[in-house]
């Protein structure tokens, strides 16, 4: 009998690197008259997410991509009881509370949609290319994007298109068909933003689209004019389709000190914060924006100011070190582990990773606006650092079982 490889530090030593950040991060971020219980919270999340990653890191394979279909069912189930029972919390109904716990169902169905979508993909009667195959494809991580957008959680929602582009492609789908459907979508998104950015792109993607094919191609003049039409139509009526706090973030990201006291608060202090925690830092429980609460909640979504300010650049670059080795890591499992579902559940995994890292640490610097995306394994949530621990354990448990993954 084959011998069973070792757990993969490579993937552990990260993961526990980034949790240790995550529980000094969020301590710093409640200590003296904070809420110090959500410190607890965490550490105790954390436990449950260590008998989790042991549960499934010693659970057999096929067991996880036999029943991947159930766990899909299991998660949009449970995004259809959150709009009926959910607590309504920033004017999103996305969580579910039971007893003094609060979880995020959309976190776990994010997971069991990358299940399910590369147990799709993976199997052999599946060609992507396919009309009836890519609307199935298409349609299992739409419903639970349909449901999320009820909520309505419009940062969990654009968290999903990074992993569904990357495994369809994985799966043999024609990037150039790919640009064409990703295309619209991109230009009404920036449409809510200014209409020279709208210009600028799709004279972009026309760039694009005529390298990839060489000769010019009438669907793409119809396209390219069909998403000009749309994001100028978007940023028209811009204000009617977003909420207003949703509309204020965008605006305020465009320019912060349009509302300094209001909208843009916590972007402009976010900023202060990080460019006074200088090379070194100012010292653990140091840090004077963290200490005297310049930013609301703290603990989540900004929570890497906590870091940059009381860690200095030397934390941060040291956090994003450990982001870029588990994420290397993961890629490397991509390309040594032959076998198509571990391929494509792990290409979704790295996506999402990634998709997280950019999204959160952008909006705290002020690249990105701010849309209410957590800090993987770092920002306060119970339901996200169990799901990223559970997808962590998934990976070792695909390296623990390489050899046997043939079937």
């Amino acid at each position: 009998m084959e011998k069973q490889r070792k757990l993969d530090l490579w993937l552990v030593v990260p993961t526990v690197g980034l949790l240790v950040f995550g529980l000094m991060a969020i301590f710093s971020a409640t200590h003296g008259g904070g809420d110090s219980s959500l410190f607890y919270r965490q550490l105790a999340w954390g436990c449950f997410g260590v008998l989790a990653m042991i549960l499934v890191y010693y659970n057999d394979v096929r067991f996880i991509k036999d029943n991947a279909y159930i766990f899909y069912i299991v998660g949009v189930v449970l995004l259809v009881a959150v709009l009926v029972f959910g607590r309504k919390i920033a004017g999103q109904t996305s969580w579910v509370k039971i007893g003094m716990f609060s979880f995020q169902p959309s976190e776990i169905a994010k997971m069991a949609t990358i299940l399910a979508l590369a147990r799709f993909l993976s199997d052999d009667e599946t060609d992507i290319n396919s009309i009836p195959h890519l609307l199935i494809a298409l349609a299992i991580p739409f419903i639970p994007i349909f449901l999320i957008m009820l909520q309505p959680d419009m940062g969990t929602t654009l968290t999903f298109f990074p992993f569904i582009g990357v495994m369809i492609i994985m799966a043999g789908f024609d990037i150039y068909l790919l640009m064409l459907l990703y295309f619209p979508l991109i230009l009404i998104l920036t449409g809510f933003f200014n209409t020279y950015f709208v210009i600028a792109l799709a004279l972009l993607f026309f760039l694009a689209l005529f390298l990839q094919h060489k000769k010019f191609k009438i669907h793409q003049l119809l396209l390219i004019g069909s998403g000009l039409a749309a994001g100028l139509f978007t940023h028209r009526f811009a204000a009617e389709i977003l909420k207003p706090h949703q509309m204020k973030r965008l605006q305020t990201f465009i320019d912060p000190m349009s509302d300094p006291r209001g909208a843009g608060y916590n972007a402009l202090q976010a900023k202060i914060a990080i460019s006074s925690g200088g090379f070194l830092g100012k010292g653990f429980l140091a840090g004077t924006q963290t200490q005297l609460r310049f930013i609301p909640a703290q603990w989540t979504d900004f929570i890497f100011c906590v870091i940059a300010e009381e860690l200095g650049f030397i934390g941060a670059a040291l956090l994003m070190a450990l982001y870029l080795s588990l994420i290397l890591r993961l890629i490397w499992a991509i390309f040594s582990i032959k076998n198509r579902f571990v391929e494509l559940t792990l290409a979704g995994f790295v996506s999402l990773l990634f998709i997280h890292v950019v999204i959160n640490i952008g909006m705290t610097v002020g690249l990105i606006p701010v849309i209410g995306v957590p800090l993987p394994f770092v920002s306060y949530g119970g339901s996200s650092l169990v799901g990223n621990m559970v997808m962590v354990a998934l990976a070792l448990s695909f390296y623990r079982n390489k050899r046997s993954l043939g079937y």
